[in-house]
């Protein structure tokens, strides 16, 4: 899809040094991904489709300087980053990243970096994905799950459907790792839904993507909220989890993203430890706004380009370099 012409002359009017500057003032935003569907889903609104990505990405690669995310950081470090410097990055492992997004990201000349949840790799699925697909294939108009403590649902249109789905989601999230596993097949059981084999990538797949010249990060073993398991096991899933990325690509992983993301809540200073005691260089975060050289590389912001229009697609990026107190970890 081509970017109209009114729309592309409105991006390149807006002011460069307001919008990302560089140099030693530069700015560097950080878009994060999950999933490129091929069509739209109406269980999964907050996710892009394959149309959508693409103009996406031209605008991008048409009005912005995509930069890999270790070249951008290095030229931070140095005030060298170019005006309006971007990264693309994807989160958690997805096969749609290599069968919808990778073959978009070629076509428009387009780097990004992938952080791999590796044991969900060769046919898992997270538990999140788990839910949202036995929600999905439940039969009839009613979903009961009173006897799990999970309450009824109305499943009887894709609205209800997506709202159960959300609710169920919201109850699980910060349940202990184990304890929501257990409750995750619970529901598999009483729901009787089959699961897909083929949601995650398969080694083959990363490895393609760092052939492709992607770059490849790390994202713990499991997917767990580290401020939730203990210290000694969190460095574990991230030690772990570098070490099957290099053996699966063949060159070193520096580059980490904690799951979930959020500062606090979901990782602490204690992880920031952990990754510069095993050699990660840069680390990434959800929270939202921009990156100067002041920026902690291993608290890195980025933000989520959920908008459906290329008018608020590029309102958002410039609300987001407009974010200038940045939640980080103390």
């Amino acid at each position: 899809m081509s970017i109209p012409t009114s729309i592309a002359k409105s991006v390149m009017q807006l002011p460069a040094r307001f919008l990302s500057p560089g140099g030693r003032h530069g700015k560097l935003s950080i878009l994060i991904y999950h999933r490129v569907l091929k069509q739209p889903d109406p269980l999964l609104p907050g996710e892009v489709d394959a149309a959508s990505f693409e103009w996406q990405m031209q605008l991008l690669a048409q009005h912005f300087n995509v930069l890999p995310l270790s070249e951008a950081v290095e030229r931070l470090k140095k005030n060298s980053l170019p005006n309006r410097a971007v990264c693309v990055t994807f989160d958690d492992g997805y096969a749609d990243n290599a069968e919808v997004a990778l073959p978009i990201l070629e076509k428009l000349g387009v780097p990004a970096t992938f952080f791999i949840a590796t044991g969900f790799l060769e046919g898992g699925m997270m538990w999140n994905d788990q839910v949202t697909e036995a929600v999905r294939h439940a039969q009839g108009n009613v979903m009961d799950l009173t006897q799990l403590g999970l309450g009824r649902h109305d499943i009887s249109v894709d609205h209800s459907r997506f709202s159960s789905i959300k609710r169920l989601l919201g109850e699980l999230k910060y349940f202990a790792p184990n304890e929501r596993l257990e409750k995750v097949g619970e529901i598999i059981e009483c729901l009787g839904t089959p699961l897909a084999q083929d949601f995650m990538m398969s080694h083959a797949q990363v490895k393609k993507l760092s052939q492709q010249g992607m770059s490849i990060g790390a994202h713990t073993v499991n997917h767990p909220i580290l401020q939730k398991i203990n210290s000694d096991d969190a460095r574990q899933e991230m030690a772990d989890c570098r070490d099957l990325l290099k053996d699966i690509i063949g060159q070193p992983i520096d580059l980490f993203a904690y799951p979930n993301g959020k500062p606090n809540q979901d990782y602490g200073a204690v992880h920031i430890q952990h990754l510069k005691d095993l050699g990660f260089s840069t680390a990434v975060t959800t929270a939202w706004g921009v990156s100067t050289a002041q920026t902690d590389v291993y608290q890195l912001p980025r933000f989520t380009p959920w908008d459906k229009k290329p008018e608020r697609f590029m309102m958002r990026l410039l609300q987001n370099c407009m974010k200038t107190k940045i939640e980080t970890v103390a």
